[in-house]
């Protein structure tokens, strides 16, 4: 089964939109590591991992419908957020331009009545709710402990145990 030529290309870029997140949660994580937030580095580490899975499982995709896969560069991703605060934030932004980009992917499929594709992304869909949920959620977490850094790595500590 073929899909369109336009559609292989958005899909190599979403292949790429993914490792770049997975490269930013990394970069937060040693950010992390270094300050000793272990179990805020801990969920960064994790959502690294969990990005790269995204980014696999559309180049599973592109292989099962015999589509070429063209790997892109990875723009570098920063380093420095002047605060935890702005760090978190910057992955519920970062989570909700994700989730454009694979609405866009949607939008895509639906106007070249791509069924197959429009199907495989609903899963995209739905973990882009979790993605934005959870992160948002851990957001607001960091913006209550505020300075208190201490009480930060608490309340991830214990929201892992959940």
């Amino acid at each position: 089964m073929a899909i369109s030529q336009a559609m292989t290309a958005k899909l190599n870029e979403q292949i790429t939109n993914e490792f770049f997140a997975s490269q930013l949660y990394l970069s937060m994580a040693c950010k992390f590591d270094l300050m000793s937030l272990k179990q805020l580095a801990k969920v960064f580490r994790k959502q690294t991992e969990e990005e790269r899975r995204h980014a696999l499982k559309i180049r599973d995709y592109l292989v099962d419908v015999g589509s070429k896969i063209t790997l892109q560069a990875l723009p570098q991703p920063t380093h420095e957020w002047p605060t935890v605060v702005a760090a978190i934030e910057a992955t519920v932004e970062h989570e909700k331009k994700v989730t454009r980009q694979i609405n866009d992917l949607v939008a895509l499929a639906e106007q070249e009545k791509d069924f197959a594709t429009r199907s495989f992304l609903q899963w995209f869909v739905d973990e882009q709710v979790e993605e934005v949920a959870s992160m948002s959620y851990l957001c607001d977490v960091a913006k209550m402990a505020g300075d208190r850094l201490l009480h930060l790595e608490a309340a991830v500590s214990h929201l892992a145990k959940d």
